[in-house]
């Protein structure tokens, strides 16, 4: 009999949000605790910004290619965002379940959607909130980035985002407090993971039932 410990299933994190809510600052301090997790690089068909890097941030293409690529069916989930394609690799995803890996996908809901019909059993949804619109608005205007036409048409996708995703998800995370948020994502992915292996997490379940969607619609949105 082997002596060597069994691998942990793989699995699917999807974490989305509307713009603002702290979903990449979460996703980013959920990989630094999770030696076996690692980030789903995209593949996108807009150019790159600042010191991205191709590879790394993203995987820049053109929209010929892009195109070729959902016509192979290579992608397991694409969306066009703001004239923009983006997509996840099917070999990606595939790596990632094969390897025993947490995969973390920092994607929109339609994206999001596509993952679970693709790969019900191995992803787990999670959508992030603030606690309200209107500190969502705080924080957009916060940036100090956007003008007020911007930030308007944030809000207004944010709420068909938000929209969608209480439809759908499985979980919602309100990131009230980022270390608050980022325990209940933890506490998510690891009760999911226990299931995907057979076994339980009854802590980590306490914490996960806590943020159920049907728990969390009574929201202000």
């Amino acid at each position: 009999m082997s002596s060597e410990p069994a691998r942990r299933p793989g699995q699917l994190l999807v974490l989305s949000a509307p713009s603002g809510a702290g979903k990449t600052t979460l996703a980013r301090l959920f990989l630094e605790r999770h030696p076996d997790a690692t980030f789903s690089v995209s593949a996108t068909t807009r150019a790159p910004r600042g010191a991205e890097r191709d590879g790394v941030d993203y995987h820049f293409v053109t929209p010929e290619r892009f195109a070729e690529l959902v016509a192979e069916g290579a992608l397991a989930e694409w969306a066009e965002v703001f004239g923009r394609r983006y997509g996840t690799l099917r070999e990606t995803v595939q790596a990632a379940l094969a390897r025993g890996r947490i995969a973390v996908f920092d994607i929109d809901v339609q994206g999001g959607e596509q993952l679970l019909a693709a790969f019900p059993r191995e992803t787990t949804s999670i959508l992030v909130l603030p606690p309200s619109l209107e500190e969502l608005e705080r924080r957009l205007r916060g940036r100090s980035t956007d003008g007020g036409e911007v930030i308007a048409r944030r809000l207004a996708e944010a709420r068909a985002e938000v929209a969608r995703g209480l439809r759908g998800y499985r979980y919602v995370v309100i990131n009230d407090e980022l270390t608050g948020a980022l325990a209940r994502i933890d506490a998510i992915a690891a009760a999911e993971r226990a299931r995907l292996a057979g076994g339980r997490d009854p802590a980590a379940e306490a914490v996960a039932e806590g943020c159920l969607r049907e728990r969390i619609e009574r929201l202000a949105w």
